[in-house]
């Protein structure tokens, strides 16, 4: 299963305030024909059980790191939501990640924080340009609030580069697997 960096969709939410972004990403990848009626919450669910081992101890040191400057870690909501109850509905929190929006082909997640604000859009286009041939697609927007914001988003960028298509790919077999 091939992921590439694309460009933004257009069909995104957040495509309508493109312009206004700091920092943009699109990663896509293909799903099987049998992907045809997947649900967007499967989606949803799926973004917060495909990240890499390695990606998750990364964001554990992040949320030791960011506390120290007062920034939002997700740990208080842990507890509250498991994976396994989340309906992946507009207001629900998991993490950090906050349901922002949702149609029946799109999530947005994300955060607000004093530092910077993000969204992470989870689309599903159905037959994109071909024939039986779904795509999935994780893009990023980031708005920088201050210097904090762009300082801490030094580091993460690199990462963030590897991470979103590992997770991608994760979750296009997890999709796949439940077919």
């Amino acid at each position: 299963m091939k992921i590439k960096k694309t460009e933004f969709p257009e069909k995104s939410i957040l495509s309508q305030n493109k312009k206004d972004f700091d920092y943009t990403d699109s990663f896509e990848g293909e799903l099987g024909a049998g992907a045809q009626n997947i649900d967007i919450t499967e989606i949803g669910k799926a973004f917060f059980t495909s990240g890499p081992k390695w990606g998750k101890k990364m964001f554990a040191l992040r949320n030791k790191v960011v506390r120290l400057f007062g920034l939002k870690t997700g740990s208080k909501t842990e507890n509250k939501l498991t994976e396994q109850g989340f309906k992946c509905e507009v207001g629900e929190r998991l993490g950090i990640f906050k349901v922002f929006d949702k149609t029946n082909n799109e999530i947005i997640l994300g955060e607000d924080d004093k530092h910077l604000d993000f969204r992470v859009s989870l689309l599903f286009d159905k037959n994109k340009n071909e024939k039986d041939v779904n795509f999935l697609a994780i893009s990023t927007t980031v708005k920088f609030h201050n210097w904090l914001g762009i300082l801490y988003f030094l580091p993460v960028r690199p990462f963030h580069k590897l991470i979103v298509p590992a997770m991608l790919k994760n979750m296009i077999g997890q999709l796949e697997n439940k077919r």
